[in-house]
């Protein structure tokens, strides 16, 4: 049944993208009546829901064309989207203003029942903070920097353990046979939360140069430049190319940080930063990291559960931020983010 509801939705999109500007009645027959009607407005529904398509005029004159959220939001079969070569991808190459300015502006980004589910989940954290004191907060989110530190750190090669990582956060023990940019890495992350636990309202509202700032934490000591690079650099993995002009670079990060900030959602504000931060490219390197960084800082900042992302598999944080560099879709790292959000909500505090 649920292939059969899946399937359906295709169908339905592949008409309306044929013929844009369809009543649900007109879609009903020119499918040919494959379902009853009834069916065939229930799938509608969801798929308005899920803002794959959108909606002109009111009551029976209400027509259906597809979203720009179509694109955006669509799910994408990972395993099948990787089993084509980097060069045999069909891939968006350049930079998208649009994406920013434009589109990710006019969707949602999640539908009901994941916002439900957000909501139930935040109002869970927000029962749990509120029995613990100053100091009881404090330890927890020191357990979850700790946690943050190795994940981010490990997503970007570093090969410290997680119990490595406590010894050196906690005691300042190094580890045998890891190098000092590694320790260095690790100590960083928890200085930027630290710093962020202090100063919980420093990226609210959001700016280029708050963004700097931070990125600034998380890169000291590692003779990694500063501020907004004037370089080209690429990606591995992947044919996207980033922009290369600093000015160009600079516009990117004000729209960004327009649409964070005028965004009502504290889940979208998160999300965004998540992904534009590390779509953009902003530095020479660290850039994931700052994206984490501040993500967390925004969530923390409006009393929202922050993440570690402990349990999130390297690889498979890596693919989802492939897809949204060639794809420009989040549907992959929405999932990661909706999946961390409840395993941080479940796990501290």
């Amino acid at each position: 049944m649920a292939k059969l509801k899946f399937d359906l939705q295709k169908i339905l999109l592949d008409y309306i993208k044929k013929y844009p500007n369809s009543s649900s009645r007109e879609i009903d027959e020119g499918l040919g009546n494959v379902v009853a009607f009834a069916t065939v407005k229930r799938t509608i529904t969801t798929l308005l829901d899920k803002n794959f398509v959108a909606t002109t005029g009111r009551g029976k004159a209400t027509k259906y064309n597809i979203s720009k959220g179509l694109e955006v939001l669509f799910p994408i079969d990972i395993d099948a989207y990787f089993e084509k070569e980097i060069d045999e991808r069909e891939v968006k190459e350049g930079f998208s203003f649009e994406l920013i300015k434009e589109v990710l502006n006019e969707i949602p980004l999640f539908t009901t029942d994941e916002m439900e589910k957000l909501n139930h989940l935040q109002n869970n954290f927000t029962q749990n903070i509120s029995k613990l004191s100053k100091a009881e907060y404090q330890t927890e989110f020191e357990r979850l920097a700790i946690d943050l530190s190795w994940k981010s750190s490990q997503i970007e090669g570093n090969t410290y353990s997680l119990l490595e990582t406590e010894k050196l956060l906690k005691e300042k023990e190094t580890a045998a046979g890891k190098t000092k940019d590694e320790a260095v890495m690790l100590l960083n992350h928890k200085a930027a939360l630290d710093f962020i636990l202090e100063n919980p309202d420093y990226v609210n509202p959001l700016s280029v140069s708050r963004i700097e700032d931070i990125h600034s934490l998380l890169v000291e000591g590692l003779g990694i430049d500063r501020n907004i690079r004037n370089r080209r650099v690429g990606i591995s993995g992947t044919n996207y190319k980033p922009l290369d002009n600093t000015f160009q670079i600079e516009e990117a990060l004000e729209n960004m940080c327009v649409l964070v900030n005028n965004k009502e959602n504290v889940f979208e504000k998160g999300l965004l930063t998540l992904v534009l931060l590390s779509y953009i490219q902003p530095f020479s390197d660290g850039n994931k990291r700052t994206a984490r960084i501040i993500s967390n800082a925004i969530l923390i900042n409006y009393k929202y559960c922050p993440l570690s992302f402990r349990t999130v598999d390297s690889i498979d944080y890596k693919k989802a931020m492939l897809i949204f560099y060639e794809q420009n879709n989040i549907s992959a790292f929405k999932n990661i983010f909706i999946e961390q959000f409840e395993f941080a909500v479940k796990t501290y505090f």
